[in-house]
């Protein structure tokens, strides 16, 4: 992996790990923190709501690997996907 590769992540990590200990914190601009990490969130479609954004980077704060967190949530999505399919397939049969 390249070395620019690996700075751009550690300043993402950096900057999200910021923006989430400042949440931690029952500070005036935990909602606007919030609110540029769920604007951020949106701008690369990775259509998670707050809820699932807030535990998402509680799970990279406490050491879990981006990229595979990433990982699983893709395939939890195709799983659904399929899950959805299969009973829709199941209703309609009935």
């Amino acid at each position: 992996m390249p070395a620019a590769d690996d700075s751009k992540r550690k300043a993402a990590r950096e900057t999200i790990v910021g923006l989430t200990e400042a949440n931690s914190q029952n500070n005036p601009a935990n909602l606007l923190q919030q609110d540029i990490l769920h604007e951020i969130s949106t701008l690369l479609n990775t259509n998670l709501d707050r809820q699932s954004l807030s535990y998402c980077v509680s799970l990279i704060e406490n050491g879990v690997n981006p990229e595979a967190l990433a990982t699983v949530i893709k395939e939890l999505r195709v799983q659904n996907t399929r899950y959805e399919a299969e009973r829709g397939a199941a209703a309609t049969e009935q």
